[in-house]
């Protein structure tokens, strides 16, 4: 790997991040709360001064355009990292602990929602606003976000670009991933923008309704209400909120593709969309029977917070209608088990994916009749094309790592708090960016009284879960670390 590729290119990004962080300021200016620009203003010149000097030490190239592969992968893993550091900054001058501090930093950007808060009335405005614009930020991608405005990653993005959401296919929407880019955030955008609007005419406070729409599109379930969306009473907020974090959920290329031909049809005929739509209305209303019969729920409430819950937790957004914790076990099983899901492949949604799945269950039913039919060649087809082994062996690699980490992680955090429901439903929740779980780390609970170690590995889960492994699972193999240097007025090593 070329250093100076590398490094210039974390540069460039931060250069620009280092901008980005002051927007919390104007929230400081409206509200004339002062004290709170000094911490943005000294988070952005930290990214600032990194990114200037980086870029004095080493060697620009003169463009990025054969960035290679791992460099890539290894600029991704490097920039969520260093924005989540510098996220962190911020939230040191507002009484959080350096560990907390990070935590909370990274909960945001990773749009996992897990907060350490306990007394949200001890916060500012301008704090609230940036958890939820940095979950804005981290839901689209900081990686997409900087190809689609820097014309220097027009070409070598496309490394980056699939890199930092490295799903089973590669799904472009435009030739140009820089184009693509552009029409990704542009969805974006319009989406969000709508939902606040909605959100402001039917009764959610201005400053309530960015936040929560920031949140609820980049599928982050941070809210500047300490009882998440149950806080606001409101049922038809509800139902606006459930109607975006499904679309959250839903594969932006194809929303993109929808609104801008006015084809509506392509729902229905993408298979993933369909196998999606399936898992979340099922579930919904099997989750509604049970709290209608066991939690004493009327009808109509048993299907919106059925809705609600299922499509929160299986898109990852982690915002809570009601205090699911205190139902009935059978009802929490079914939560429990929507952790691992996920939304599609290009939606903001953390979790597996819903087309690694598919396409497992494909593989399982093939390999079955497989058995019983030694000598027959059969293709597992997806939306009619035949999927390549390659990708079939990348998902079968992906289950694996994933599953073997969430063992890992839950055994070591069980003996680590002498707690397997924090052991194990707080992994599931933070490897799969869902945010709450069950018990202290409940909706209306916090993760703030856990062991720092546990906190370290919940980070390090929430980012490794984020970029979805790979680029984090490649840097165990000790080829990866293999440097080339090249310094200013120096020759390369």
């Amino acid at each position: 790997m070329r250093i100076n590729y590398i490094t210039n290119a974390l540069g460039l990004i931060l250069f620009y991040f280092g901008f980005i962080i002051l927007t919390p300021i104007i929230v400081a200016l409206i509200y004339q709360d002062f004290s709170s620009i000094i911490p943005f203003v000294i988070a952005s010149a930290i990214s600032l001064s990194a990114s200037l000097l980086l870029r004095k030490i080493f060697t620009p190239p003169e463009n990025y355009n054969d960035l290679k592969g791992r460099e890539g992968l290894f600029i991704v893993a490097l920039t969520w990292t260093c924005v989540s550091l510098i996220s962190a900054v911020p939230n040191l001058f507002f009484g959080l602990s350096p560990i907390n501090a990070l935590f909370e930093a990274i909960s945001g950007i990773t749009t996992t929602g897990a907060t350490i808060l306990t007394d949200f009335s001890a916060y500012p405005k301008a704090f609230f606003f940036w958890r939820s614009l940095s979950q804005w930020i981290g839901g689209m991608g900081v990686i997409v976000l900087f190809i689609a405005i820097l014309p220097q990653l027009a070409v070598a993005g496309r490394q980056m670009f699939f890199a930092e959401a490295p799903g089973p296919t590669e799904e472009k929407i435009t030739p140009r991933v820089r184009s693509t880019a552009k029409a990704l955030w542009s969805i974006y955008i319009l989406l969000t923008l709508v939902e606040i609007l909605l959100l402001i005419f039917f009764g959610m406070d201005t400053f309530d309704a960015f936040c929560n729409s920031f949140s609820t599109m980049a599928a982050g379930g941070f809210s500047p209400n300490p009882a998440s969306i149950m806080g606001y009473n409101n049922k038809v907020v509800e139902t606006v909120i459930i109607v975006f974090m499904f679309l959250s959920g839903v594969n932006f290329a194809l929303q993109y593709k929808v609104i801008s031909t006015g084809n509506f049809k392509l729902f229905p005929k993408n298979s993933e969309f369909k196998f999606y739509f399936g898992i979340v209305f099922i579930s919904a209303i099997l989750l509604a029977f049970m709290i209608l019969f066991l939690n004493g729920y009327s009808v109509l409430d048993s299907i919106r917070h059925g809705f609600f819950q299922i499509i929160s937790i299986t898109t990852t957004t982690g915002f809570a209608s009601q205090d699911f914790d205190a139902w009935d076990t059978r009802a929490k099983v079914i939560i429990f088990a929507m952790m691992f899901i996920g939304g599609c492949a290009g939606s903001t949604g953390g979790g597996i994916k819903v087309v690694r799945i598919l396409l497992g269950f494909k593989y399982m039913a093939r390999e079955l009749v497989q058995i019983l039919h030694p000598k027959a060649i059969l293709q597992i087809k997806f939306d009619r094309t035949a999927v390549p082994h390659d990708v079939l062996k990348q998902i079968l690699g992906f289950l694996f790592f994933y599953f073997t980490l969430l063992a890992f992680s839950s055994i070591v955090v069980s003996i680590i708090e002498n707690n397997a429901v924090i052991g194990f439903t707080g992994t599931a929740a933070t490897l799969g960016n869902v945010g709450p779980s069950f018990g202290v780390l409940g909706p209306m609970g916090n993760y703030n009284d856990l062991n720092i170690v546990t906190k370290l590995i919940f980070c390090l889960n929430m980012l490794v879960g984020r970029l979805e492994l790979i680029p984090f699972l490649v840097m165990l193999n000790p080829d990866f670390w293999n440097f080339q240097l090249k310094i200013k007025n120096k020759p390369a090593l």
